[in-house]
């Protein structure tokens, strides 16, 4: 009986790497099993199949420090791409860059305020040292400062929409150049329900996804004639640190409103951007896909 990972290829199993700790993250799981479990070449390479359509394509996530910034920068890992890291401290980005270069992927972290155009140009510099092209380029640094609309500063008001706007608009611009010379690139902006249904005491973060997905539409059709997709995910009520502490009146009342009666996981982000990223979404550029349990429904 032949073997299930074919005839001519040799399998390699190495032993765990004693340099993991617990807990051991799923990605780098999936990943050891793709990288290492699964056949080489004669010249003991990678072979190209399947399993990872991002190889020999290089990703930029912003705020991919923990939570679904850092979901999304292993999962695009698994799927073969190089990662630059990107968080306000270079110390948090070097976090998930290490955990990627131990999947067998290469990654650069890189401390960067997103809101400063200064240092995303000089950062897009630093970039361009390491790594010849950027693929994708995912747009999820975020932050809040909620509160009711009467009772906010005019500095929280500001800090929101640089962060998660003119964020986005600043690496986007930065990198365009090379997506155009290119003829090819994916943009994924991270927006958010809230951007679609607003939430009382998030008027900043609302016009701020909001904007999100405006600029995602416009950006696609100034793009779109040089082969590069733009869109957006738009995720709903999603289980990360800021939600572990929440009582569980609060999850209850979170529940009721999401028709699949479950708060969702970074993983199911992650996956969404990896769809888009890939080659199955070669048509698809200008939407926002929702990823929310049902939450908001057109």
């Amino acid at each position: 009986m032949g073997s299930p990972f074919g005839d001519s290829p040799r399998v390699v199993v190495k032993m765990w790497p004693a340099n993991w700790t617990d807990p051991v993250d799923s990605f780098q799981i999936e990943s050891f099993i793709l990288t290492q479990i699964m056949p080489f070449n004669q010249n003991n390479l990678f072979m190209e199949s399947e399993n990872t359509p991002l190889l020999n394509q290089t990703a930029l996530v912003t705020g991919a420090s923990r939570g679904i910034g850092r979901a999304i920068a292993m999962k695009l890992a698994t799927l073969g791409a190089d990662v630059v890291c990107v968080s306000r401290t270079v110390e948090n980005s070097q976090k998930t860059a290490t955990a990627i270069e131990q999947m067998g992927r290469n990654s650069w972290a890189f401390g960067v305020d997103v809101s400063d155009s200064q240092a995303v140009v000089e950062s897009c510099k630093a970039i361009f040292d390491k790594t010849p092209r950027i693929d994708i380029l995912v747009n999820n640094a975020g932050i809040t400062r909620d509160t009711l609309l009467m009772r906010m500063k005019e500095e929280e008001w500001d800090a929101v929409l640089d962060t998660n706007l003119k964020g986005a608009f600043l690496w986007t611009k930065t990198l365009s150049r090379k997506f155009l010379k290119q003829k090819s690139g994916r943009i994924i902006n991270i927006s958010s329900v809230i951007g679609l249904m607003g939430n009382a005491g998030q008027c900043n973060y609302a016009a701020s996804k909001a904007g999100l997905i405006g600029f995602t539409k416009s950006a696609a059709r100034e793009f779109a004639s040089r082969g590069i997709t733009v869109n957006a995910v738009a995720p709903g009520f999603i289980e990360t640190d800021m939600t572990v502490d929440l009582s569980d009146d609060l999850k209850t009342g979170l529940l009721n409103q999401i028709p699949l009666n479950s708060l969702g996981k970074t993983e199911d982000i992650a996956e969404a951007v990896a769809f888009l990223a890939g080659p199955g979404a070669r048509y698809i550029t200008g939407q926002v896909l929702a990823v929310d349990g049902g939450l908001v429904m057109a």
